[in-house]
């Protein structure tokens, strides 16, 4: 098979004829410290990966004046720094991101008072897929692997999934507060976000997608509880898995963090495929053979692989068992695309040559 054909395979539930392996995001920073700066696809060239083409491609459905950003760099010793301004006709708003080589995070929310979600509901402007654009790239990468997009979040900054964007804008400790004080006003909230992501999903009817992100760690349970996410997650992510498969597309869910109490739930969103199956070694709460009897006959897994423990500082033949156990663990009847559990900044070259070869070698017969 070509690495396409394998990896739709497995999203397909079906059996492909070796455990496909690939990566998340492949980290610039990544690229730049270990592999002398080179591409992503010649990253996976290099490791005899299975390929993904992450492609990124919106236009907005308004131009207007009334939702204008200014960037301000702000001095730090530490880490760099940028507000942004984002003025409108009745407020400005305002958010700050700091960042190092390895990423970037918010220090200051965009929602700072309840009725700013009014404003924001407003104003901010609704990114549609570029259908064309995603085309094209499909048509330039063929047969080489997949083309993998994201339900965009918050342009300045935020997350797939209805919830996680609005952790993003509001703060997790604060909408967590507020699912207990005010449960009506965060579903207001996270229906803003369900309505502006609804136009995006119904506009990507035609693009040559294989798979869309959908989701992201906030709703994981090492964050919120089960019921929070029956309650305030589920239902508005499963109404835009609902509306990518009646636009033609497959929807990837992503959970980085604990999953165990809620796979069932997940699965009940009815994805394509689950991920990332972060291992009880990284912080995670995974056991990848229940989860793989619980729900691996309802969708593709992708991930279980613990990057932090066998892709540095370990002996590559450690790393090479750690492969064989994720593809006996979950591997059976094929479904299941090893992958480390989300991305790595740090790894041994050594270590993911091994990775990479070991997967390469477990063959379903």
């Amino acid at each position: 098979m070509k690495s396409k054909q394998r990896l739709l395979s497995a999203i397909n539930r079906e059996t492909p004829d070796r455990l496909p392996v690939t990566t998340h995001h492949v980290m610039p920073y990544f690229l730049k410290t270990y592999m002398g700066g080179i591409s992503v696809q010649e990253f996976f060239d290099y490791f005899q990966l299975d390929p993904i083409n992450w492609v990124d491609a919106y236009i907005q459905d308004t131009c207007s004046d009334d939702w204008r950003i200014e960037e301000e760099n702000i001095p730090d010793s530490t880490y760099k720094t940028t507000r942004y301004k984002i003025m409108t006709p009745v407020k400005t708003l305002s958010m700050t991101l700091q960042g190092n080589e390895q990423t970037d995070w918010v220090t200051e929310p965009l929602i700072k008072e309840k009725s700013d979600i009014e404003v924001f509901a407003k104003y901010a402007p609704v990114p549609l897929c570029d259908v064309a654009e995603v085309n094209r790239q499909a048509e330039e990468f063929d047969e080489r692997g997949l083309i993998r997009g994201t339900i965009p979040g918050f342009d300045i900054y935020g997350q797939p999934g209805c919830w996680q964007d609005a952790t993003v804008l509001f703060g997790i400790e604060n909408l967590i507060m507020e699912t207990f004080s005010d449960p009506e006003w965060v579903h207001t909230f996270l229906k803003i976000f369900r309505d502006r992501k609804k136009k995006y999903v119904q506009s990507m009817k035609g693009a040559k997608f294989d798979i869309l992100e959908l989701g992201g760690g906030s709703a994981s349970t090492t964050v919120i509880s089960p019921a929070i996410f029956d309650r305030f997650v589920a239902p508005y992510d499963a109404e835009l898995i609902e509306l990518a498969h009646q636009a033609g597309q497959r929807i990837v869910y992503h959970t980085c963090g604990g999953m165990m109490p809620i796979l069932e739930s997940i699965a009940d969103m009815n994805p394509d495929a689950m991920e990332t199956f972060t291992p009880q070694s990284m912080g995670g709460d995974i056991d990848l053979k229940d989860a793989k009897r619980r729900i691996g006959d309802r969708v593709c897994m992708i991930g279980g692989f613990d990057q932090f423990h066998y892709l540095k500082d370990c002996h590559p033949d450690e790393t090479r068992k750690a492969v064989r156990k994720c593809f006996e663990e979950a591997g059976e009847r094929g479904g299941y695309i090893l992958a480390p559990s989300d991305h790595f900044f740090d790894a041994d070259i050594e270590c993911l040559i091994a990775f990479a070869d070991e997967a390469r070698s477990c063959i379903y017969q």
